[in-house]
C-alpha cells in the first residue's frame, strides 16, 4: 500500500523535479506537471484536496483507457479531466513498486528528452522508444 510520502520519496528521486508549494503535493519536471494530489470539487463546497489519490500524466487518450478499463479499482477519471492525458490513481491500491513505475512513467512522458538522458544515465537504463 502507497501513500503521499510514497509520492514524495520517488518524485523527488527523478532528476530536475521541483515541487510546488501546496495542501497536499505537486511535483513538475521543466515546469510541466506529471503528479500532484487530486483537488476534488464537490458542489456547494471548497475543492478538497486528496493526499489518498494521486492524479498521473499519461501518454494519450489510448493509454489512460487502457488503465481505466483495466483496472477500475485502482484508477479513475472524472468529468473535468475528459479529453485530458490524465487519470486518478488510488494510493492504496497500488504497492511501491507499482506506484515507482507510474511515477517514473508520468515523469518520462512530461521531461524534455535532454532531462531524460539524466535519469538514464542516472538508472542506467535507456529510455523507451
Amino acid at each position: 500500500m502507497a501513500d503521499a510520502d510514497d509520492v514524495r520519496r520517488l518524485a523527488l528521486a527523478l532528476p530536475h523535479v521541483a515541487e510546488i508549494d501546496s495542501d497536499g503535493f505537486d511535483f513538475r519536471v521543466a515546469d510541466k506537471g506529471f503528479v500532484w494530489s487530486y483537488p476534488e470539487r464537490r458542489p456547494g463546497t471548497s475543492r478538497l484536496i486528496r493526499t489518498d489519490i494521486a492524479v498521473l500524466y499519461v501518454g494519450d487518450e489510448a493509454e489512460k483507457q487502457a488503465l481505466l478499463l483495466g483496472e477500475p479499482e485502482v484508477f479513475f477519471t472524472t468529468p473535468a479531466y475528459d479529453g485530458l492525458p490524465l487519470v486518478m490513481l488510488r494510493l492504496a491500491r497500488v504497492d511501491v513498486d507499482r506506484l515507482a513505475e507510474l511515477v517514473t512513467d508520468a515523469w518520462h512522458m512530461r521531461a524534455p528528452d535532454s532531462l531524460v538522458a539524466d535519469l538514464d544515465v542516472a538508472t542506467g537504463s535507456s529510455s523507451p522508444g
